[in-house]
């Protein structure tokens, strides 16, 4: 990472400090709740892709850095929010928001980092900016949507597995490449390829998610079987739902609706998704798409920041965690 990070090692350095101190507040309750966010925070890699897309095409800017923050606003607000609505009590080995201080309290905060963020972009006039980081909050909440919607019946197709995880996963990541595209003065043209750049980036990354349900992967951070546990349709178990005879198919369906919570069922149906191919047909479309995305960042020229993104991108597809 420390290659990776090195064309604005500076730039993120100076965005955490901005960052801390935006999440500041003078509500002592909302102010102990945001130093235990910021103390607990992950990789950035949302912001590094922000960063790096903006210097890719020149220095970076006030506009670079309030792209990253709000970015990384939004993201940690649909982080806290989707714990409350998942009912879940740790991320990343942590507790989480819901888990200490109830769900309203969750909630409202999950609130207060979104219009942070907003206001942000406002205060700085940054229009484009709070164009491009709007639809991704409009998709990102279709896909959330869209997912509960299909997953009751079990038999999507993989069109639509790809349309949900573009619009929920990929959708924020292609944002991070466009604003900080643009905030670092690419054309119209050029933000619209380092869009596209991140879909392929960001559907890589929710593939890659999904595999470590299936064992893909060391120190995942999280349980083998906890996606099917929760009823989610992941591109591993969909394909093998196609692959399978009616019988193999009734048994399947049957575990995740109705027996996800017996351990051994889940590492039956684990089983029987390696082996009718499910990993080896998810790990293909993953690198797929990292391939897309590649091919994109070689229309670029040749920069350190753009080499900075290839790393980026190879380790979103090859990460233990």
């Amino acid at each position: 990472m420390g290659e990776i990070r090195k064309p604005v090692e500076a730039e993120m350095v100076l965005f955490e400090q901005r960052f801390r101190e935006a999440m500041r507040s003078k509500v002592a309750l909302l102010d102990r709740v945001m130093h235990y966010i910021v103390q607990r925070k992950g990789k950035q890699m949302r912001p590094l892709f922000t960063l790096l897309s903006a210097r890719q095409f020149g220095p970076v800017n006030e506009a670079g850095y309030a792209a990253a923050s709000l970015i990384e606003l939004l993201h940690t607000a649909t982080l806290v929010h989707d714990d409350v609505v998942d009912d879940s009590n740790m991320r990343r080995g942590f507790f989480s928001i819901n888990a200490l201080w109830k769900n309203k309290i969750a909630v409202l905060v999950g609130d207060y980092l979104l219009s942070k963020g907003l206001l942000l972009a406002v205060e700085q006039e940054q229009f484009e900016l709070l164009r491009i980081v709007s639809t991704a909050v409009r998709e990102m909440s279709e896909g959330e949507l869209l997912q509960m919607e299909k997953a009751r019946g079990l038999n999507f197709k993989e069109e639509v597995y790809f349309d949900i995880i573009r619009k929920k996963t990929a959708s924020l990541i292609a944002a991070c490449c466009a604003s900080g595209a643009h905030a670092g003065g690419a054309s119209a043209q050029e933000t619209a390829l380092m869009h596209r750049f991140g879909m392929h980036a960001g559907t890589a990354f929710q593939i890659k998610d999904d595999l470590f349900d299936y064992g893909a992967g060391q120190d995942v951070g999280k349980p083998t079987g906890i996606d099917i546990k929760e009823g989610k349709l992941t591109l591993p178990l969909i394909y093998a739902l196609q692959q399978v005879d009616s019988k193999d198919r009734r048994w399947m369906v049957r575990t995740v609706k109705h027996e996800s919570s017996n351990d051994k069922t889940v590492e039956r149906l684990v089983a029987k998704v390696v082996e009718v191919g499910g990993i080896a047909h998810a790990k293909e479309k993953m690198y797929e798409q990292r391939d897309l995305a590649l091919g994109i960042l070689h229309q670029l020229s040749a920069t350190e920041a753009r080499y900075s993104l290839e790393g980026l991108l190879e380790m979103t597809v090859e990460r233990n965690k």
